[in-house]
This record gives structure tokens, sequence and C-alpha cells, in this order.
């Protein structure tokens, strides 16, 4: 239910004096800057500037959080696109057709499909969010940690089923990143795979260890290379070709609205988010694809359907936040302090007794995301010029950037030594045909699929039978099982057939 007099007051809340605004710009700024630099987190920037928020009125402190919080997760998919490096976890998907798509050439056209999806996609979230903020918050508390171990497994199932006919090895390596992702102290206590190296005890660290697998073991691949798009007609930065890119994006209406809700239903589960949604989405698109083999090569389809979850995974998160007072990331996590720093407590109370400032909140992302199409546009041909930089140069900025990058996360030398590691764990991957997304992913998940594995253990006292008693459990293990055994069912139906005709 809409309440309409709290709709009025929400637009007191935001016009009665210019002062909310004067921090949306220099929000969205900070958000992009962050999120395209390889290293620095959308979370890091929010957090870094969190303490400004205490001399700010709360729905100030939030609109300036929320800006970060947008521009950051358009920006994360800049260098996706143009060096194969995920601004974070959020792009991982973005990367796989964007830098084919940059590669060949269309940069400026991958860019603006980014740009075009990733608007659409938050505006869908927030939509969403506004109409359906309370049916998805009592949507989520239904998930126990059964069904959310469920989720990860069938995840990890169709990230390995990336490359259709090599889905042994995709389940492989995400295996292999399961087992890296729970390195360190356990749930109990218990501290495993260590080694006796005491700078594993807190884990692998998953961002250096990405930018390692993702990055750098391409930049190896690609030493022997003049620049990254070969063609010097083709390294021109052109905005008429941006917006043409937008324009290619609205002609995937319907994944871009398949990954606008997937965004939403995603990212609105705690400690999943766009880390998952963007991966859900591009597999679910290649899927039901006619040509799924043009994925990977350079598919504007791919493009869309990461950047439009990833964008509208803001929404869903926010709803976890608003109406649990639960955060369903990093981000989340540092709003949820900027709440507690103006004595607010998120959750069905908070909705109740201040509609007026959930639905401002709400208003404000709209504008938000208006302001990133003015404002990307304006960014965009700046950071397209990257590839008019040779690979001499561009190489090692990038490792350097990368090792800068992971030694301001982890404040000691563990970080980068995890980026070189992973560089070489990365190549070997690659060179032998086991999927690298599988394994980050693996990563990611890992310690939350062991934590949510311990809980159904604890509360089923180990009687496997607890399962039979959650419909939703079973549901979701019968989607995983399709996922596994569809495509090698599909392809020996198809041989019969054509066998029979001969």
């Amino acid at each position: 239910m809409i309440d309409f007099g709290a709709v009025g007051q929400s637009f007191d809340l935001l016009f009665s004096n210019f002062g909310p605004w004067l921090v949306v710009v220099p929000g969205i700024v900070l958000g992009l800057i962050f999120g395209a630099t390889p290293g620095l987190q959308i979370s890091m920037a929010m957090a870094i500037f969190l303490p400004m928020t205490m001399y700010m009125d709360f729905i100030q402190a939030m609109l300036f959080l929320t800006a970060i919080f947008t521009g950051g997760s358009f920006g994360a998919g800049i260098p996706a696109i143009l060096m194969n490096i995920p601004g974070t976890s959020s792009a991982i998907a973005t990367a796989f057709d964007g830098y084919p798509m940059a590669r060949k050439g269309q940069h400026n056209q991958a860019l603006g499909v980014a740009l075009a999806s990733s608007v659409i996609g938050a505006l869908m979230g927030y939509v969403v969010l506004f109409f359906m903020i309370q049916p998805l918050s009592y949507m989520v508390l239904r998930l126990g940690p059964a069904e959310m171990f469920v989720v990860i497994l069938w995840g990890m199932t169709l990230i390995a089923s990336l490359k259709g006919e090599q889905v042994l090895k995709g389940l492989i390596a995400g295996f292999v990143g399961l087992l890296v992702g729970t390195i360190g102290f356990s749930e109990i206590g218990l501290a495993r795979g260590t080694m006796g190296q005491t700078y594993l005890l807190d884990g692998v660290p998953v961002i250096p260890a990405m930018m390692g697998m993702f990055a750098a073991s391409e930049l190896f691949k690609l030493a022997n290379k003049g620049f990254i798009v070969e063609s010097a007609d083709a390294r021109k930065v052109k905005v008429s070709e941006i917006f043409e890119g937008c324009r290619m994006a609205m002609r995937y209406p319907v994944v871009m609205i398949r990954g606008g809700l997937i965004g939403v239903l995603v990212g609105a589960v705690p400690g999943v988010g766009s880390s998952v949604s963007n991966l859900l989405s591009y597999i679910e698109t290649k899927r039901r694809d006619r040509d799924p083999d043009s994925f990977g090569k350079g598919n504007p389809k791919g493009v869309v359907a990461s950047e439009a979850a990833n964008s509208s995974s803001e929404g869903g998160s926010m709803a976890t936040l608003l109406a649990l007072g639960i955060p369903g990331g990093g981000a989340t996590a540092v709003m949820l302090a900027a709440f507690a720093m103006h004595n607010i407590t998120g959750g069905p109370q908070f909705i109740r007794q201040q509609t007026d400032v959930v639905y401002a909140i709400i208003f404000a992302n709209f504008a938000q995301v208006f302001l990133l199409v003015i404002i990307g546009l304006l960014f965009i041909p700046l950071l397209a010029n990257i590839v008019k930089v040779p690979m001499r140069y561009l190489i090692p900025s990038v490792l350097v950037l990368a090792v800068m990058g992971s030694f301001g996360l982890t404040g000691n030398m563990t970080g980068p030594a995890t980026v070189l590691v992973f560089a070489v764990i990365g190549w070997i991957f690659r060179h032998y045909g086991y999927s690298v997304p599988a394994a980050v992913i693996g990563m990611l998940l890992g310690s939350l699929a062991e934590k949510s594995l311990l809980h159904s253990y604890q509360i089923s006292g180990g009687d496997i039978t607890y399962v039979f008693e959650r419909p939703v459990t079973l549901a979701i293990f019968a989607l995983l099982l399709i996922s596994l055994f569809s495509q090698p069912l599909m392809k020996r139906l198809k041989a019969r057939q054509e066998a029979a005709q001969l």
C-alpha cells in the first residue's frame, strides 16, 4: 500500500531547501572514481566519507551515501570493459562481453550500453522498492540458512555451465574456489588451510585474488600486443558511438527487464547482492538466447544483462536495509552505520513511523539516476582514452595500480603477494580451460556457504530429514539438478533424433 500523505511529506523534505542536493553530484563523482579504480571498493569510499555525514542531517547523509552507491555501480563496469578488470565483484559478468567488444574496437558502444543498462536497471530497482518494499522484506525472511546454502550451490552450478561443453572443469574450478574461500578461521574458531602461515589466518583476501586472476593473468596474454585495440581507427573516442551504444541497449528490453528483476530479488538477500545477481542474469540471458555461443565474444546482450542486474540490486539491498534493518552487503552496512550515527533504527517500525523519510530516500535515488546519465556521459569520453595507451605502458601501470590497491586493502604485503600468486593461477586456469569466473565466485561465496551449512546443521541437530520439511529448499535443489543435467540430456535426445532420421 502506498501512503500518499507520506509521499507529499517526502517532497517537502526534499525540496523545502536545496541543502540535501548539494552533496549528490560530489557523491556520484566519488562513486565513479572509486568504482572505476581497481582495488578501490564502493563500500571503501562510503566508509572513508562516512564521518562527514555526522555533520549532515539524516536525509542529506543518505543522499550522499546512496549517490556514491549509484555512481560506483556503473563505475565498476568501466575498467571491466576497457581492461578486463572488474572494478568490483558486481561487474565480473560485464567483462565477459564488454572486454571482447573493446578488443574489437567497440569500446565506445560497450560503454554506452553499460551506461544505459545501469540507468534503466537502477530505475527498475527503485520502482520495485517503492511498490514492493514490505512484500520483499517478508519474502527475504522466509529464506533460512538451508535455502541460502542450496542457492549458493545452484549459483555455482550455473556459473560452472557458462562454457557449456566444459561443465566438469567449471565445477572443479568452482569447488577449488570454495576451498580457497574457507581458508582461515572457521565459524567455530578452527584454523584451516593456513599451512602454518599467520597471514592466512584471516583468509585469502578475495579482491586482490580477483584482480590477479582476472586482470594480471589477462595482461600476461597481451604482453606481445601493441594496444588493447589493434586498429588505429577503432581506437578513436567518439561521443556519437557512445550514444549509439545507449540506443543499442534499448533494443533488448526483455534482457534488461529480466536482469532488473533478478537484481532486485537477489539483491534483497543479505550477503549475496550484486556479486551474484550480475552472474545469474548473464547466465540466464545466455541460456535463453538463440545463439548462446556468441556470448563471451562481444555480444552486447551480455553487458546489458550484467549491468541491469548489478544496478537494480541497489533497490533490493535497500529494501532489506529499510524494511528489516539488515544490510545486504558492504555498502548497505556503511549506511546502517549512518543510521546509528543519527540514532535511527531500520526495520518495520521505521517504515511505519517515518514513511515520509523512506519515500524521500527512494525519490532522491530516482533523481540520482538521471544525474548519472549526465555525469556518466561527461566522464566516459575521458576514461575511454585508455585504449590509446600502448601496452608497454599500460601493463606495468595496471600491475602497479593493482598492487598498490591491494596493499591499501590489506595494509601489508599480503595483498600484493596475493595478486601475483593468483595471476599465475589465473594464467594456468585459462591455459588449461578451467573457468576463472567460477573460481572467483567460489572464493567470494565460500565463507557464506560454510556459515549457511553450519547453521543448518545446528538447527536440524544433524538430522538430514530436516531438508524434506523445507519445500523452498527442495524446489531450489530441483532447479540445481535441472541446471546440471538439462544440457547433456538435451544433447543426447537431439543426437538420437538425428540418428533416427538417418
